[in-house]
């Protein structure tokens, strides 16, 4: 993953929550954003995939300065801009 530091990714956990934000750091166990958007998808009505889709075409929104995500809860990691529809 490091071919991801300094991007924005998308990071898709097991739960009801997408992250959103520029990857900035990988420590043992840990995955750390920045200006980062914690979207819960039971707030919204639209899908994960849409709204990741959203934020592509209209930017992070950033709700987090900073966010660290446990790595035994994710599911993948992808670029931002590697996102189609």
């Amino acid at each position: 993953m490091e071919q991801f530091i300094d991007q924005d990714v998308v990071i898709d956990v097991e739960s009801q929550y997408v992250f959103l934000g520029r990857l900035v750091s990988l420590t043992p166990g840990w995955l750390t954003l920045k200006h980062a958007d914690v979207h819960d998808l039971r707030d919204s009505k639209t899908t994960r995939e849409l709204y990741v889709l959203d934020s592509r075409t209209d930017g992070i929104r950033v709700n987090r300065k900073e966010v660290l995500i446990p790595t035994d809860q994710i599911v993948s990691v992808s670029r931002l801009d590697d996102v189609t529809e």
